[in-house]
């Protein structure tokens, strides 16, 4: 049975534009557990990552600086949030929970974060609502406390993975794979070690044969001994910031094939929420929670 980190503090104070799409991680446990899809048991709360865990990723100034409310301006409005004590005690909580997770991952085969997935952050600043990189951060958890040599970033979320490409770009034991929106943000883009840029519109059926020949390839070359999936919904045709155009349906088999993989090669994979902003709050949460259904079904 596999564990999911809980968002315990998800509703920190923000500006009206960023309560709506926010609603998300107090109402997919919910629905989780009202279908029975997970037990309230499988649900746990992380606790604050320790700040020798922080530094071995991030810039200690850096950190120095988001901890002590002392960033100013110019970097505050890059991270997109308005500085809070509880925004960066979430972010350090949802650093923790990816962290637990690969720990439960290699117990269980796969474990989730509700949050997580904050890819733009850079070791030394943050930016697209990103303040700590949780992937980055739990990857240098496996490679210190594990010894592993092989790590896979499986990022399809819409946007590119940048903060974590930068992170590991000299850093051989962690591989990036971005798939992301070619016209998307950012605009620069950083270079993963596999990127793979997709244009407007793509149809469920052309972005699936791309993954599943992308995904493949990669697990026959590297052979990792662990991956980081992250599983933004924001591939949606719906999705407001996203243009891509996947179904419900095609981001459900998207996950699919991520978990069969991971399966049929017995590599653990750990699970991050990313993005997702769809018009529908209902639409988030459908494509959100088939990740989980999915999941429960292949690994039960």
């Amino acid at each position: 049975m596999f564990k999911v980190a809980f968002d315990p503090i998800y509703c920190h104070p923000l500006p009206e534009g960023h309560r709506f799409p926010m609603a998300k991680y107090e109402l997919l446990p919910e629905q989780l557990i009202r279908e029975g899809t997970l037990s309230e048991s499988q649900f746990f709360a992380p606790d604050a990552l320790e700040e020798d865990r922080i530094v071995r990723t991030h810039d200690k100034t850096y950190w120095e600086q988001l901890r002590d409310g002392t960033l100013d301006r110019k970097a505050q409005r890059k991270i997109g949030f308005p500085h809070s004590d509880q925004l960066v005690k979430r972010e350090t909580i949802i650093c923790r929970g990816t962290v637990m997770n690969a720990e439960y991952a290699l117990a269980n085969g796969v474990s989730f974060n509700i949050a997580g997935g904050t890819h733009h952050a850079y070791a030394a600043s943050g930016e697209g609502f990103c303040l700590l990189n949780d992937n980055a951060i739990a990857a240098h958890h496996l490679i210190d406390y594990h010894l592993m040599e092989r790590i896979l970033v499986v990022d399809l979320d819409v946007h590119q993975g940048n903060g974590t490409a930068r992170i590991f770009e000299n850093e051989p034991r962690v591989f990036t794979f971005s798939m992301h929106g070619e016209k998307n943000y950012p605009l620069h883009k950083e270079k993963s070690d596999l990127d793979i840029e997709l244009p407007d519109g793509i149809s469920d059926s052309a972005y699936l044969s791309i993954l599943d020949r992308n995904l493949k390839e990669l697990i026959q070359r590297i052979e990792p001994q662990f991956i980081f999936f992250q599983s933004g919904v924001d591939v949606l045709a719906s999705d407001k910031l996203g243009r891509l155009g996947l179904s419900i349906e095609g981001c459900k088999s998207r996950d699919r094939l991520v978990f069969e993989t991971c399966i049929a090669n017995e590599i653990p994979v750990a699970v991050s929420m990313g993005g997702g902003y769809s018009e529908r709050l209902s639409d988030i949460i459908e494509a959100h929670a088939n990740t989980y259904r999915i999941a429960s079904f292949l690994y039960s």
